[in-house]
């Protein structure tokens, strides 16, 4: 069984139309979409870590 195998699959989100879309609101769109992206890499570097630490506990 692989790590991916546990974690929760979810459909992808639908992509937004960027041409009906201003220059206003595209900049407040890819603010969102960088505050997401950093809350994403954080969440990834804390699995590491929690997963890096799991995998000491069973070194030899």
């Amino acid at each position: 069984m692989e790590l991916e195998d546990l974690e929760p699959r979810k459909k992808a989100p639908k992509v937004k139309d960027l041409e009906v879309m201003g220059v206003e609101e595209l900049e407040e769109y890819l603010a969102e979409l960088e505050t997401e992206a950093t809350r994403v890499k954080e969440k990834i570097a804390a699995k590491k870590a929690y997963l890096s630490g799991a995998a000491g506990l069973f070194k030899t």
